[in-house]
């Protein structure tokens, strides 16, 4: 249950806290006072999107904040699933900045608005007038049905295997796709890998035979400078190593006289040695150097066959090439081994749909039981809102097998007869549920929207919506101005249907009717307060006293009078 809510910098309102109670909430408060803003500002902490323009203070962050009371309504898993701390009073905050970012937190713990929401619909409906609209709507008409009967372990069990059996049903249709192009273009595919394979690439072959190409084509040039340097370092009378001995014999005769002298004499005869080992290895790399056209002709045609390959598939390097011939040798075994990996999938798409079958058809039995219970509960409930001669009737249709949708080649001539999926499974399972309503005695049954006015489709909602929240753990129900079109007697039996669904849950209702505000346990009254050039929304609860008051004023206006001040006592009990 919502225990605490508090609002700060949203529309109207700069700081604002309320504290509800377990059982029936009423708010009250004249048009336009800000009870639907209240609404909004919950509404996003239930993950609704939200925009900076609603803010009191635009330089001000907006921060919502409710505090849940959760630890009967067996939401650990939840927890556990998201990797979220667990609190048996769980608290829920939204900040949206000026700028319109947003960041939303459960238990203190940064989560997206995705969690936000999933765990929001946990807790809380918000059913406003306008919702009565989704009464005609078939996913909402098959969740009634579904809640009261309560078998939601074996529909989210359905669902997830009906997912993964369309997750297979679609690779299966990829996979016949790709094995009939396979099998249309296997002689081109074994050409260009034969052809690449012929040519028994290697990763940096490239790169090494452009560069012993390119020391080939300039053997001449590298030979006579590798020349030119032997003869400068060790052949010619003046050469380096040869100067270096005289200038070392100098130092030699010199070390008598200064330790210092010896060991530079010490450091020249190791330059000599290591100048030395160069001249030799410039030597012997002369003596290695030599032209070889043929060589050069041979390389030449190498790289002459990867350039018109590389060219041919628009590719840059010797590794895009094998690539090439890794992909082109998987579709070679699609074409040729593709259909054992087709049929080993239809198989296991037949036992998932077989299994599928067994489950809808559960959940199809478990629905054509449940559906005279829920008739006679809501026509019950309507009765008692004053609706006796109201008649409902919840058809259910149930697809049959071999009601299949072609198309697409004949969706792959029936998935090349290894077995179409029937369109008759849905995520739902293989029923369809159409609710039928009559207002009156003597005429026919047809959709409710059609049939009834706007007070008789907010009293069908509220029997239906009482139902579906008695059978399932919903901690929080809100009801916003449901009660439009109703009054007099038929508002008190509004009035006690939610004092009634109050006894199972936290109920908070938004009204203009003294008779259901007097159904409440406790009363929240909202109001404009001017102060200054600016007007700012307020709640406070009321007290017995003021409750009398505020009820006597629904009933009479401002000034109520001696007789309207009885009334709302006799109404208050």
């Amino acid at each position: 249950m919502l225990k605490k809510l508090s609002i700060s910098n949203y529309a109207l309102i700069d700081n604002l806290e309320i504290s509800f109670d377990s059982g029936l909430n009423i708010l009250t408060g004249e048009t336009g006072a800000g009870k639907s803003i209240i609404l909004g500002a919950l509404s996003l902490i239930l993950g609704q999107r939200a925009e900076s323009r609603y803010f009191f203070n635009q330089q001000k962050k907006c921060v919502i904040e409710g505090l849940f009371k959760i630890g009967q309504f067996h939401l650990k898993a939840f927890f556990e699933e998201n990797d979220l701390d667990y609190e048996a009073e769980t608290v829920l905050r939204r900040e949206i900045s000026a700028d319109g970012k947003s960041r939303a937190f459960i238990n203190d713990t940064p989560v997206n608005l995705t969690a936000l929401k999933l765990l929001g619909e946990r807790l809380i409906d918000i059913h406003s007038q306008h919702a009565t609209l989704e009464i005609n709507d078939p996913e909402f008409q098959l969740l009634v049905v579904d809640s009261v009967a309560k078998h939601d372990d074996l529909l989210n069990d359905y669902r997830a295997k009906f997912r993964s059996y369309k997750k297979s049903t679609a690779r299966l249709t990829q996979l016949i796709e790709e094995s009939d192009k396979a099998k249309a273009d296997l002689d081109y595919y074994q050409f260009q890998f034969d052809e690449l394979e012929k040519a028994s690439l290697d990763v940096d072959e490239q790169e090494k035979l452009e560069h012993e190409l390119y020391t080939l084509n300039n053997a001449e040039e590298i030979k006579r400078n590798l020349l030119g340097a032997c003869f400068l370092m060790q052949e010619g009378e003046t050469s380096a190593l040869i100067q270096l001995h005289e200038a070392a014999h100098h130092l030699s005769s010199l070390e008598r006289f200064n330790p210092a002298i010896e060991a530079l004499h010490e450091r020249l005869k190791s330059t000599i040695i290591e100048l030395k080992d160069v001249a030799d290895e410039i030597e012997n790399l002369e003596q290695r150097t030599h032209t070889d056209e043929a060589k050069a002709i041979e390389i030449n045609d190498r790289l002459s066959l990867i350039y018109n390959l590389q060219k041919k598939h628009r590719v840059n390097t010797n590794a895009e090439l094998l690539q090439l011939q890794s992909d082109l040798s998987d579709k070679i075994q699609q074409a040729i081994f593709g259909d054992e990996a087709i049929e080993k999938l239809q198989q296991q798409i037949a036992a998932d749909k077989k299994e599928l079958e067994q489950l809808a058809g559960q959940l199809s039995a478990n629905r054509a039981k449940i559906i005279p219970t829920i008739e006679t509960q809501v026509l019950q409930s309507l009765a008692e809102m004053g609706m006796s001669s109201a008649g409902l009737k919840i058809e259910q249709e149930v697809r049959k097998s071999g009601s299949l949708e072609v198309g697409k080649q004949d969706h792959l001539t029936d998935l090349r007869t290894y077995g179409l999926p029937d369109s008759f499974l849905t995520k739902n399972g293989i029923d369809q549920v159409t609710f039928l309503f009559s207002a009156n005695k003597g005429h026919a049954l047809a959709e409710m929207s059609k049939v009834a006015s706007g007070g008789e489709l907010s009293r069908l909602m509220l029997s239906i919506k009482s139902l579906v929240a008695k059978n399932t753990a919903l901690p929080t129900i809100i009801f916003d101005e449901i009660d439009t079109g109703v009054s007099g007697e038929v508002a008190n039996k509004v009035g006690q249907i939610m004092e009634q669904l109050a006894g199972n849950l936290q109920v908070i209702t938004i009204t203009h009717l003294p008779q259901i505000a007097s159904k409440g346990q406790s009363h929240y009254f909202v109001y404009k307060d001017d102060e200054g050039a600016t007007t700012y929304t307020r709640i406070k609860q009321l007290n017995p006293q003021e409750r009398v008051l505020e009820i006597a004023k629904m009933l009479s206006g401002d000034k109520p009078g001696e007789s309207a001040l009885q009334n709302a006592k006799d109404l208050l009990g």
